[in-house]
């Protein structure tokens, strides 16, 4: 990415401020924001797992109201802002009332995470959830009744029927499909939501092999991996986005580029939950655009999550400076994971649906280059200070669409929203 040259990849410095563009997030689940700090400790005598935290994570999410996810919500979202993120892709899979009957509007969890974003001042892209079995040959978890729709004729009218609405609010907000993960969504199901979201130009996200075990279940299941599964039967394109991607082979990658999906890493959960690490190197050297996602909200910082892609590998590999091309510029690494947390993710969620008149973003933020995390970085390896030892102390300003939201590092609503999510905590945890 040339920053000198490219809009949306601007970095102008005046005096003592930076101003860079807005940060996009394209994997979240805002109302896990509620079980940070909650789930750090050891549940069984055997290994702690991705499996054994899904079961804190849902009994959490089993006792949240429609106001409650949406004071989670917005915390999550008010921790975006104030970090540089300005959009979002909500991975959203909370649809009925904690006793898995329907609400009157089948909507009204999502239309509550969207107010929430938009009450903060964030572009939105909801990912609705398409979620219909608890795993191939499995019996029903009653844990997952708040997110199963078994028929996909329902879903795809509950996803028109959103788009609908939230067109006739003119939110800041878009729809896309998000088939949540092989082991969920059995291939019939599968293969009719994805043709859906083609013959509609909308974002594909789902889970892909963020564990072995799912790896192995879906063979069991189809004879193949889950990213074979979907080349053979034609769902992967570049509307496609597959998260987490952890467990796969070059073989693999390779069908990824060729359709030339997308993937996004999540590095924060995904060594908080002990998924392992994203094979950044083998992406990037097949051309696979990756985009960046806070997931589960354990810590919100886009900018984290993009040194991370490099300093894991460094880790594995033991050497310094993985994903540069050859001998680069000072900044040139930098720009390459820069653009991950940026570019990469609004085409993840086709952001480009949330532009303003002069069809160009106009989101943004500003750092302090006086902020101790900054001070002293000259022109030539400002970038590099930024991505690889910002605080978020020096995030100052931030603007949406031409509006400011965050000014001087606060949000006008944060102590409300920050009471109100306390409140939350205490109810849920006593």
């Amino acid at each position: 990415m040339d920053l000198s040259n490219s809009k949306i990849g601007l970095l102008t410095r005046t005096g003592n401020r930076a101003t860079l563009p807005g940060l996009v997030n394209a994997h979240s689940h805002a109302f896990q924001r509620v079980i940070r700090g909650r789930t750090e400790y050891r549940t069984t005598n055997d290994k702690d797992s991705f499996w054994t935290w899904r079961e804190m994570m849902y009994s959490a999410a089993a006792r949240l109201t429609a106001e409650d996810i949406y004071d989670a919500s917005r915390m999550a979202f008010l921790e975006m802002a104030l970090s540089g993120i300005t959009a979002v892709g909500e991975f959203h899979y909370l649809n009925h009332a904690p006793d898995g009957s329907p609400y009157d509007d089948p909507n009204l969890l999502a239309k509550q995470v969207v107010r929430a974003a938009n009450d903060v001042g964030l572009r939105i892209a909801l990912l609705r959830v398409a979620y219909a079995r608890a795993g191939f040959e499995a019996e029903p978890n009653p844990r997952q009744a708040r997110f199963i729709e078994s028929d996909a004729e329902r879903f795809l009218e509950n996803v028109t029927q959103l788009r609908k609405d939230l067109a006739a609010e003119k939110a800041m907000a878009w729809v896309g499909v998000a088939p949540h993960s092989v082991r969920a969504v059995p291939l019939a199901y599968l293969k009719q939501i994805i043709a859906f979201a083609d013959n509609e130009g909308l974002p594909v996200h789902m889970h892909v092999a963020e564990q072995a075990a799912e790896v192995s279940a879906c063979i069991n299941e189809y004879g193949r991996s889950p990213v074979a599964l979907l080349s053979t039967e034609g769902l992967l394109s570049e509307r496609f986005t597959a998260v987490h991607a952890i467990h796969v082979t070059p073989k693999v990658v390779r069908m990824l580029a060729d359709a030339r999906a997308n993937v996004c890493a999540c590095p924060t959960t995904e060594r908080n939950l002990g998924d392992g690490i994203v094979p950044i190197d083998g992406y990037f050297k097949e051309g696979v655009r990756v985009s960046l996602g806070t997931d589960s909200q354990v810590q919100i910082d886009l900018l984290e999550d993009a040194r991370e892609l490099e300093y894991h590998l460094r880790l594995q590999k033991m050497q310094r400076a993985v994903l540069a091309e050859g001998v680069d510029a000072k900044s040139a690494l930098a720009a390459r994971l820069f653009e991950c947390a940026t570019v990469n993710g609004g085409k993840s969620i086709n952001g480009a649906a949330a532009t303003d008149e002069t069809d160009e973003p106009a989101d943004f933020f500003t750092v302090d280059l006086n902020d101790p995390s900054l001070a002293g970085a000259g022109e030539d390896d400002l970038l590099a200070h930024i991505v690889f030892s910002l605080s978020k102390t020096a995030v100052k300003d931030v603007v949406v669409g031409g509006k400011r939201i965050v000014e001087d590092g606060h949000h006008a609503q944060q102590e409300e929203i920050v009471e109100r999510f306390k409140a939350l905590q205490k109810k849920l945890w006593g």
